[in-house]
Formats: C-alpha cells, sequence, structure tokens
C-alpha cells in the first residue's frame, strides 16, 4: 500500500465533490429558465440536475476482501458515474400572463428545481468537502511527523 494512497483516495472525494457543487450551483443559477432546450420543437423549462457518486473500486465485497489480504490499492476513493436529470419532479406552474411563454391558460412552466433543497445539498457538498480537507491535512501531517524521525 502506497504512503500516499489516503492522499489519492481524499483527492478523489474533493474532485468529486467539487463537481457535485457546480451541478447546485448550476441548478440555482437556472432556478428561472423557461427555455433551457427544444423538445420536438417547443422549448422546454431548465430540469434540475443530480451527481450519482460510486465507489471506485466496485463492490464493498471485493474492497474489504482486498483490505483483508493488505493488497495494494484497497480503496481507490470515489468517482462520479453519471449527472442525472430529474425527470420525476413535474414542472412547477406559475400563473403569469404576460410571460412570454405562457399557456393560454396564462400559467408558465418553471424548472423543477427547489432553492431550500439546493441550499441543502450545498450544505452537504461543503460539509463533505470540508472533511476531506481535514483528512487531506493530517494525513500530510503524519506523513510529515514520519519524515521527521529519520533526522
Amino acid at each position: 500500500m502506497s504512503i500516499f494512497s489516503s492522499m489519492n483516495t481524499t483527492a478523489s472525494a474533493l474532485t468529486a465533490q467539487r463537481l457535485r457543487m457546480d451541478v447546485i450551483s448550476s441548478n440555482i443559477a437556472n432556478v428561472d429558465t423557461t427555455r433551457a432546450k427544444q423538445v420536438n420543437g417547443e422549448w422546454e423549462p431548465y430540469r434540475r440536475k443530480s451527481v450519482t457518486l460510486t465507489e471506485d473500486n466496485g463492490q464493498f465485497s471485493g474492497f474489504l476482501n482486498r483490505a483483508m489480504r493488505k493488497e495494494e490499492n484497497a480503496g481507490n476513493g470515489v468517482k462520479v458515474t453519471k449527472i442525472n436529470d430529474d425527470t420525476q419532479t413535474p414542472f412547477k406552474l406559475v400563473f403569469n400572463p404576460s410571460h412570454p411563454d405562457a399557456n393560454e391558460d396564462g400559467y408558465v412552466e418553471m424548472p423543477n428545481v427547489d432553492l431550500l433543497t439546493e441550499m441543502v445539498d450545498l450544505v452537504s457538498a461543503t460539509r463533505s468537502y470540508e472533511a476531506n480537507i481535514t483528512v487531506l491535512n493530517a494525513s500530510k501531517s503524519m506523513l510529515t511527523k514520519a519524515l521527521e524521525i529519520g533526522k
């Protein structure tokens, strides 16, 4: 096992959480975007996006077996599997007959982005990022102390 494996694992988590924060920021920025993409010649509002994270090693049992055998690279961190569009949550209907995208009844389809949900996700991603920074600093400190032993 490499002395830098903990740093590599933490770095993968930092990268994944940064991407998660970028996607959340995109959701917040597009909370009022009524024309995000065309579907069958008509504009559709922005759809909320979310990030799917998985372990970079496959299944937990494989990780556990490799760790018990003390193999190299027992854990390789986390990776982003894909960025999903939220197709389950319907668009919000807002009554605004003067809006250019209003239907014949005066309702406008708005994105399915909920600011409260986004803020909770953003706090969660930020806390995860901060925790990984703490782990990285602890690893760095331990490696520095280990190098000082030889002096």
